[in-house]
């Protein structure tokens, strides 16, 4: 190497958290749009682990995200999360921001105002289910023969008939694992229909004071749980970092070329 040779920069560790329900090798294309830019790291199921079990507010889901980012990482990281992975994002760079350089949350709304109240209320009153996904998620099918047949079940549906098929792909494969009968899936229902019935209706108390990191958000225009939470707080908290992109809720892997432009932009703006 000549003396005058030019090292290219590290990439920057960009860390992402899943969505609920979904592994991160679901994310792979997505991922792959976003690797010339960024070292993308992940934990590769959220929620599993016993020792940071599933509990109201999801405290120790965010726990599990800092010790994970305190003992993988020696400096602060680009916080990435979709869905339960931004809220978790959201509220480890506030307990934790000296891990953080910055967050973006991908169509994850903050519930606040009087909103986080009516859920607040939903949960003492024991309607939660009746109001959340976990209505659909306690009794989702659960087993198949093979992988291939919960392909083609899954590629039957609409929400996921709009993704690109190696997208399907990525999830069965991340998605199952082997059981007596065939394949289950790798995220327990229970778990998902915990997490959905754990929804933290506390999240007001970031609004009230100026952020830690910066932080930024890019949603999907159709997204029916953008429509259902509220925007007015997501809002209020990134101010003018705020993207919407054609798509709806699940929009890494539906358009992920798309979100991984979007993201990629919004960390350059946030950084």
């Amino acid at each position: 190497m000549s003396s005058d040779s030019v090292i290219p920069p590290a990439r920057p560790v960009l860390h992402f958290a899943h969505a609920n329900s979904f592994p991160a090798g679901t994310y792979r294309v997505f991922f792959e749009h976003l690797s010339p830019y960024y070292d993308v790291q992940a934990l590769e199921i959220h929620g599993h682990n016993p020792a940071y079990p599933v509990t109201d507010g999801w405290q120790h889901l965010v726990k599990e995200l800092i010790d994970t980012l305190a003992a993988r990482y020696s400096e602060p990281v680009i916080l990435v999360g979709h869905s339960l992975g931004g809220i978790l994002s959201l509220m480890a760079a506030k307990a934790r921001p000296d891990l953080v350089r910055c967050v973006v949350m991908l169509d994850s709304p903050v519930v606040g105002g009087w909103k986080a109240l009516a859920l607040r209320l939903f949960k003492r009153l024991g309607l939660d289910q009746k109001f959340s996904p976990a209505q659909f998620s306690v009794k989702r099918r659960n087993v198949w023969k093979s992988a291939e047949a919960a392909f083609e079940h899954f590629a039957a549906k609409e929400m996921f008939a709009i993704w690109p098929p190696e997208v399907l792909r990525d999830y069965i494969h991340a998605g199952v694992v082997p059981h007596p009968e065939g394949v289950t899936l790798k995220f327990t229902r229970e778990i998902e229909t915990a997490i959905y019935l754990c929804l933290p209706d506390t999240l007001g108390a970031v609004l009230r004071k100026p952020f830690p990191v910066p932080i930024g958000f890019v949603g999907g225009i159709e997204s029916v749980e953008c429509r259902q939470a509220g925007l007015e707080a997501t809002k209020k908290l990134v101010g003018d970092n705020f993207v919407q992109i054609t798509g709806g809720h699940l929009i890494p892997m539906e358009v992920p070329a798309a979100t991984a432009a979007a993201t990629h932009a919004m960390i350059q703006k946030l950084i």
